[in-house]
């Protein structure tokens, strides 16, 4: 063990044991837990526990505190998320058998990844996962026969836009028959509807295509966590069996287009393939207007920079030019103007609907523009100055999300979800992003066992010599670039090796 007088501080916080683990947890079931109480209702203690719950994550966020994860927080979680689908009241179009069927699969599916997500090893974490992938197909293919015309909007624009797709029409001229809600008007951003589309025209319903994408997202997560099957399954078996999940597959929310879309940009980043990561942030870029505001932060974040930061923007722009130059009075109206002017829906829990409900007062966009915009130049601010890696790149999206939401005339069960997945995807993440000042650390060939939250010790290994720790303390005490390593697996060019007696060895 380092003598305690040399060993240098942690960089990024320090992990705060497994109270800051139950806090996480708790967390998430009660984000969750009030969310799907929250379909089709406004409830003050609802909005106060999301506004805490943001809270909580801007904390951590200012903090950086280590968060680690112990083997009992999935199967927690997971018990947890059993209990709450059962209990809290659940929206859905499912009725009789089928409800039935669904929340069954659900607690089966839940119990059985708990049990093994608690079993050590490989083998038990790869049953997890596949149980995981197995309950979102199942949950979906209940969903979508049970319900085949679910009475929402959002499902009859996106059926209704990809039969426009196919015949050529444009989008944005099109009127939707028999809608509940939306009725001359395409909300999305085209690539939204061409990204769901193949499911209405190989399955007959843009749902099936959804469960894609949620799959997709599965992979991203794999990928995110670099093989490492048990966290891998752990994250996706928390996401997938969140409560409300039911009623976010029978309503149709786009949101895990976006999910997977955002992943996969931070796992190609992560994996040091930052060109490649442009495709899914443009096409993400390209189907839901609110994604903008997470682009700023990336412009001065290294691993991705203002170059293909540039090129995210062309490429989107590129995306959604043929509908634009089609009509562009049309195309303005329905994705800016209409969502600008369009009637706040009282059962919304947001700020903007607290006032509105409660005092019958009209917030203005100068104030809620305020908010997002402070919550968007603090992510800015906070990435450009600390460089860090992807895992708190993705929770500082996930921050200025729940911030917007929370302001916003309209935000429901699926934009809050989507928060909740990008801060799982962040603890999905193991290694170290390339071109960072920190993040999560690999274990070093030359000692420093992983943290329970997937960094490195950094505490230096019993066999370095003074040299080498004096060499340490002053590499993280004034650090120059991204890291590299060394032949004896230091960050950096490495301390001194010990030469004959355990002397430096002399250059040359």
């Amino acid at each position: 063990m380092a003598d305690p007088a040399t060993a240098p501080p942690a960089p990024r916080g320090t992990p705060r044991g497994t109270g800051s683990a139950a806090l996480l947890g708790a967390a998430w079931l009660a984000w969750f837990g009030v969310l799907q109480w929250s379909v089709v209702r406004f409830r003050v203690p609802i909005l106060l526990t999301l506004t805490a719950v943001t809270v909580l994550l801007a904390v951590w966020l200012v903090r950086r505190v280590e968060v680690p994860r112990p083997r009992w927080l999935a199967p927690v979680v997971l018990v947890g998320s059993v209990v709450v689908t059962l209990t809290v009241p659940l929206f859905t179009y499912l009725r009789g058998g089928w409800l039935t069927a669904a929340v069954v699969v659900l607690a089966v599916g839940g119990a059985t990844a708990a049990a093994l997500l608690l079993v050590p090893g490989p083998r038990a974490a790869v049953a997890a996962l596949v149980t995981a992938v197995t309950t979102q197909v199942a949950v979906a293919a209940v969903a979508v026969v049970g319900d085949p015309a679910p009475r929402i909007d959002v499902w009859v624009v996106l059926q209704q836009g990809a039969d426009a797709l196919a015949r050529g029409d444009n989008l944005y001229t099109q009127q939707w028959v028999d809608s509940p809600g939306v009725q001359d008007f395409f909300p999305y951003l085209p690539w939204m509807a061409v990204l769901t589309a193949p499911g209405r025209w190989v399955a007959g319903d843009v749902r099936w295509m959804l469960l894609v994408w949620s799959l997709v997202l599965i992979a991203g997560l794999w990928s995110l966590s670099r093989g490492r099957v048990e966290r891998a399954a752990a994250v996706a078996a928390v996401l997938v069996l969140a409560p409300g999940t039911l009623t976010q597959v029978d309503q149709a929310w786009t949101e895990p287009v976006l999910a997977a879309l955002l992943v996969w940009f931070a796992a190609l980043v992560h994996r040091g393939r930052a060109w490649w990561a442009v495709l899914p942030l443009a096409l993400a870029c390209a189907s839901k207007q609110h994604l903008v505001l997470l682009v700023p932060m990336l412009v001065l974040w290294r691993p991705f920079g203002w170059l293909r930061t540039l090129a995210t923007g062309a490429l989107a722009g590129v995306l959604v030019l043929p509908w634009l130059v089609a009509d562009p009075a049309a195309f303005v109206d329905d994705t800016v103007t209409t969502l600008l002017t369009f009637h706040p829906i009282r059962f919304a829990n947001t700020w903007y609907l607290y006032f509105l409900n409660e005092h019958d007062v009209t917030l203005p966009f100068a104030v809620t523009g305020l908010v997002m915009a402070g919550a968007v130049v603090a992510s800015v601010w906070a990435v450009w100055h600390r460089q860090p890696g992807v895992d708190e790149v993705l929770r500082w999206m996930a921050l200025v999300l729940a911030v917007a939401n929370l302001v916003n005339k309209q935000a429901f069960y699926n934009q809050f979800w989507l928060v909740a997945a990008l801060v799982a995807a962040s603890l999905a993440v193991s290694g170290r992003t390339p071109g960072t000042d920190d993040g999560p650390v690999a274990a070093r060939p030359g000692g420093g066992a992983a943290r329970p939250g997937g960094d490195a010790d950094v505490t230096p290994p019993a066999t370095t010599t003074a040299a080498d720790r004096t060499w340490l303390s002053r590499r993280r005490a004034s650090p120059s670039g991204p890291p590299r390593t060394s032949a004896r697996g230091w960050p950096g060019p490495g301390p001194p090796s010990p030469g004959r007696r355990g002397r430096p060895a002399r250059a040359g």
